[in-house]
């Protein structure tokens, strides 16, 4: 059985950069991704280069979900957004409360990702379809589990549609996050996200700020090889591998790959899964 994927990008910054994500994508097409998502940046910092590369992926042909961060932003802001978003064809966003730029003060008119969602409901109706973020292993400034479960079912009470993680390595945390929903009554789809392992320092410099957990075992593993780039990247593929494998048993509806704007890791996860 195949299950859906979706990509995620951020924006390039550099005419480099641009080039070598549509070459990115060209390769990652292949997988017939349902959505390409892109970030929206702390702040909105990117907000027109999400804008833009969302605009070159729905000309490519495929499905594009601009992300949508609220902090700091005004309703007025927003609703300049999503004008724009819906004169460009977009049909589905990605609602995050997001993170206050380094040396940006306090402001704006949300506080919440639920908040953010009523307010797109209220503009627009089911103009679009709301993906939101979830945390099977609870986000870093939640004040306990239940907090967090409390916060995720806000934002589907709000209007969302679906959630996608933050990317995890242990299965058993997705499948409790999601049995635990289940029994509030909260039936949404909860994609699984995805970081494919191509680089220990990247990987634990994300991972640090994020709050995502890297196992004991994975950690010990990934120093042993130093800087045997080749080595990592082989260990990467199985241990991805093999928690999506766990997680498609487990009855995932689909993977939301966090790309990094490269397609080789993807692609070959993807490729040995089918």
């Amino acid at each position: 059985m195949t299950i859906p994927v979706s990509l995620e990008f951020f924006p390039p910054k550099t005419p480099e950069g641009a080039a070598k994500l549509r070459d990115a994508r060209r390769l990652l097409y292949a997988l017939k991704p349902e959505f390409c998502s892109v970030t929206f940046g702390a702040g909105g910092s990117t907000q027109e280069g999400t804008l833009q590369a969302v605009t070159e992926i729905m000309a490519e042909g495929w499905p594009a979900a601009p992300h949508l961060s609220c902090i700091g932003q005004t309703r007025e802001s927003i609703r300049e957004r999503l004008a724009a978003y819906s004169a460009a064809g977009v049909k589905r966003i990605v609602a995050l409360r997001g993170d206050l730029p380094s040396g940006y003060g306090p402001g704006g008119e949300f506080r919440y990702a639920s908040e953010l969602v009523a307010f797109i409901r209220s503009e627009t109706g089911r103009q679009f379809h709301i993906e939101v973020a979830a945390y099977p292993e609870m986000h870093p400034q939640s004040k306990s589990p239940m907090a967090d479960i409390d916060a995720f079912a806000a934002k589907i009470e709000a209007g969302a549609d679906s959630g996608i993680t933050q990317y995890f390595f242990n299965a058993d945390a997705y499948l409790h996050y999601v049995d635990t929903l289940a029994r509030r009554g909260i039936r949404a789809p909860i994609v699984p996200g995805i970081m494919p392992i191509t680089s220990s320092t990247q990987l634990m410099r994300f991972s640090d700020s994020c709050g995502a957990e890297i196992p004991r075992w994975i950690r010990m593993r990934l120093a042993s090889f130093g800087d045997d780039s080749a080595s990592i990247r082989a260990f990467g593929l199985d241990v991805v591998t093999m928690l999506c494998e766990r997680l498609k048993a487990g009855g995932a509806p689909g993977f939301h790959f966090y790309t990094m704007n490269q397609a080789k890791a993807t692609v070959e996860i993807c490729g040995r899964l089918r």
